[in-house]
C-alpha cells in the first residue's frame, strides 16, 4: 500500500498540499538533496522513492545502521558510472543519524558535482545528529506523525484496494473500529497497517469481519512513541519540568503519565522531580524538597506500578506550591564571582588560629564571637575577601516562605551596611 503518487500520501499537508514549493519541485523533477526529519512511518522513505519516480532517477537506499563505509563507497561509484552516462540517483539513507562524521563525509563531494540526489532520513534532531557540513548542503524537511483521521484514511484505501491491499478479502469493518486502530498505531501509518492486516487474518477466522473483539486481541498491547535515548525523550522530560514550572499540576501529571507509559525509568523522573524541587521551587517552600526525596524513596520500596503514585502526588505538588529559583540564581552568581575574582586570600579574622605561631601571625586577629555580640550578629564583621566587598547574592522572591525570609534579609542587610558605614567613620 506504499502510495505511488504524491496524492496518494496521507498527512504532510504543510509539505506536501497543492501549490506548496516542495510539491512544486518533485512534480517538476527539480529536486534537491534534502533531510527528512520525523518520526516512524510519517512517510520519509514513500517521499524519497517519490523523488525518484517523478524525478526520472535511479532509486539506491541504504541503511546507516546495515551498511558500513565500504558498501557507501560501492554505491557512490555506481552513482557516478550513472551519472557519467546521463542519469541521476536518488541516494536514500535509512538512520542517518547513525553514521560517524567520517561515513558522513563521505557524501559531500558527490552532493556538491550533482552526482547523487541525497535523501537522509531521521528520527532524531539533525542540529546534534549530523556534521553542519552535510547539514550546509541539504535542505532539512521536517515531517510530522501522522494524525489518527488521516491514518483512517488509509485504511480504508487499504481495505478497498483488491490489487495491493484487502479488497479481495472483503473484509467488514465499521468506522468505530477503523479508527480505534488508527489511534492505536499513534501517528505510524506502516504501524497501522500492520494492526489491520492482523485484524484482517482474525477476522477471516471469525465470518471475516473485525469487531471489538478482535480488536482487544490485536491492541493488547498499546505502547505510544518513546526513545529513551532521543529527542522525544528529552522533549517530554522538558514539558514535564516546564508544567511544574508553570504551576500547571494537570499538565505535570499528563506528561509524568506519558513518560511511565511509554517505558521511562521511574528512578530517573524521580531525580528529575527532585531537581525541580531544588531549582524551581527552592525556599519558597522547603517543604518540597522533602516530598521530592521521600517519593523517590518510597519509589525504590514499592516498585512500580504502586510507587508510581508516589511519583505522581509530588509531581502534582510541586506544580501547586509557590515558585522561586532565587537560591538558584544566588548560587549561579556566587560561581560567577569565584571564576572572575580567581583565588582570594580568607581575610585574616575569618581564618583559624589553632597554633601559637598562627595566632603570632595575625590568624582570627580582629574576630568578633557572634554570640557575644549584642542582638547575636557582629553587624560590622565582613564575610567576604577584601578585595570583593560584601556583595549580595540571594535575592527572595515575594512568594511563599521566601516572603519572611526577605522581609528579615532585608533589615538585616541594612543594619550590617549602617553598621560597616559607622565603622568606616570611626577608623576601625
Amino acid at each position: 500500500m506504499r502510495p505511488a503518487s504524491i496524492d496518494e500520501m496521507v498527512g504532510q499537508r504543510r509539505l506536501l498540499a497543492e501549490g506548496t514549493a516542495l510539491r512544486r519541485a518533485i512534480e517538476g523533477g527539480h529536486v534537491h538533496s534534502m533531510v527528512l526529519w520525523g518520526p516512524p512511518g510519517c512517510g520519509k522513505t514513500t517521499l524519497a522513492l517519490l523523488l525518484a519516480k517523478y524525478a526520472d532517477a535511479e532509486f539506491r537506499a541504504i541503511s546507516a545502521v546495515l551498511s558500513g563505509l565500504p558498501e557507501v563507497r560501492k554505491v557512490l561509484a555506481e552513482a557516478e558510472h550513472r551519472f557519467v552516462n546521463g542519469r541521476r540517483t536518488v541516494l536514500f539513507v535509512d538512520e542517518v543519524h547513525r553514521f560517524n562524521k567520517v561515513q558522513q563525509d563521505a557524501f559531500l563531494p558527490h552532493i556538491e558535482r550533482g552526482t547523487i540526489l541525497f535523501v537522509g532520513a531521521t528520527t532524531e534532531n539533525p542540529s546534534f545528529e549530523l556534521n553542519s557540513a552535510l547539514l550546509s548542503r541539504c535542505r532539512v524537511h521536517v515531517l510530522e506523525a501522522v494524525s489518527a483521521e488521516d491514518i483512517a484514511v488509509a485504511l480504508r484505501h487499504a481495505l478497498d484496494d483488491e490489487a495491493r491491499g484487502l479488497g479481495a478479502q472483503a473484509v467488514e469493518v465499521d468506522d468505530a473500529c477503523l479508527n480505534e486502530i488508527a489511534r492505536a498505531a499513534d501517528g505510524d501509518v506502516r504501524r497501522a497497517l500492520t494492526l489491520l492486516e492482523i485484524a484482517a487474518e482474525l477476522a477471516a477466522e471469525e465470518g471475516g469481519r473485525i469487531t471489538e473483539a478482535t480488536l482487544m486481541q490485536v491492541l493488547a498491547d498499546r505502547t505510544r512513541r518513546f526513545d529513551k535515548g532521543g529527542e522525544q525523550f528529552y522533549d517530554q522530560i522538558s514539558a514535564l519540568h516546564k508544567s511544574v514550572r508553570s504551576s500547571n499540576p494537570d499538565a505535570a501529571l499528563y506528561w509524568l503519565a506519558r513518560m511511565l507509559d511509554g517505558g521511562c525509568d521511574p528512578v530517573y523522573l524521580a531525580r528529575r522531580l527532585t531537581r525541580m524541587a531544588v531549582e524551581d521551587i527552592g525556599l519558597a517552600d522547603p517543604r518540597a524538597l522533602q516530598m521530592a526525596t521521600d517519593a523517590w524513596d518510597t519509589y525504590e520500596r514499592l516498585g512500580s506500578p504502586e510507587g508510581d503514585l508516589a511519583l505522581a502526588q509530588v509531581a502534582i505538588y510541586l506544580a501547586s506550591t509557590a515558585k522561586s529559583n532565587a537560591a538558584y540564581a544566588a548560587f549561579k552568581a556566587a560561581r560567577a564571582d569565584v571564576r572572575e575574582f580567581g583565588t582570594q586570600d580568607v581575610p585574616m579574622h575569618l581564618r583559624n588560629a589553632p597554633t601559637k605561631l598562627m595566632k603570632s601571625l595575625g590568624y582570627s586577629k580582629g574576630y568578633q564571637y557572634d554570640h557575644d555580640a549584642e542582638g547575636g550578629i557582629a553587624l560590622d564583621q565582613t564575610g567576604f575577601p577584601d578585595a570583593m566587598g560584601e556583595r549580595v547574592y540571594y535575592r527572595p522572591v515575594e512568594r511563599g516562605m521566601e516572603i519572611k525570609l526577605g522581609e528579615k534579609l532585608g533589615r538585616l542587610r541594612e543594619k550590617r551596611e549602617r553598621a560597616r558605614r559607622e565603622a568606616g567613620e570611626r577608623g576601625d
